[in-house]
């Protein structure tokens, strides 16, 4: 019952996080931020499927190429970041 309690409150963090990137994004409408509002939402999903999907051995789960999905979207931020802050 905790593990699930404490599932849903971290899943709950990502959403808010998700959606305070994306309030940045509409202000801003810079693409980092929607990167990261896409990252914190699939580590959000990731989170909630762990969590009721009641997964056992959490290291051989698939979930982790969703993780990897939303990191790997934060480093291609960040990369056409940087790429288009150094052409004119």
């Amino acid at each position: 019952m905790l593990y699930a309690f404490l599932g849903g409150a971290i899943v709950m963090g990502f959403a808010v996080a998700a959606l305070m990137f994306l309030k940045f994004w509409r202000r801003t409408r810079e693409g980092l931020f929607l990167a990261f509002a896409g990252s914190f939402l699939l580590l959000g999903v990731t989170q909630a499927l762990l969590t009721l999907g009641g997964f056992v051995d959490e290291q051989r789960s698939w979930l982790y190429l969703l993780r990897l999905a939303a990191f790997l979207l934060i480093l291609f931020a960040l990369f056409l970041q940087n790429r288009r802050g150094r052409m004119p």
